[in-house]
């Protein structure tokens, strides 16, 4: 069943690394590089339900810690630099 879900989720991952490299403003990116955090995270949680390792889920949850200290430090960043055109 996780296995399946990991399938599943390449099509976000996909669409994702297409905006991430397309976006016309670095609001696009930044918020793309957000959602592949989101989706390695998930992606590590459902490897720990298929595998039963703990330690995916140790991984999952500091990926989740460092994409929130990211995605806070580059918004502080598009303040500064003004509005994410790019």
């Amino acid at each position: 069943m996780a296995a399946g879900l990991l399938v599943v989720l390449l099509v976000p991952l996909t669409m994702t690394l297409l905006r991430m490299l397309r976006g016309p403003s670095y609001a696009d990116r930044f918020v793309a590089l957000d959602m592949l955090t989101g989706l390695a995270v998930a992606m590590g949680a459902l490897t720990m339900a298929a595998t039963g390792r703990r330690e995916f889920l140790d991984v999952a949850l500091g990926l989740a810690i460092f994409g929130f200290v990211g995605t806070c430090a580059l918004a502080a960043f598009l303040e500064h630099k003004g509005g994410g055109k790019s």
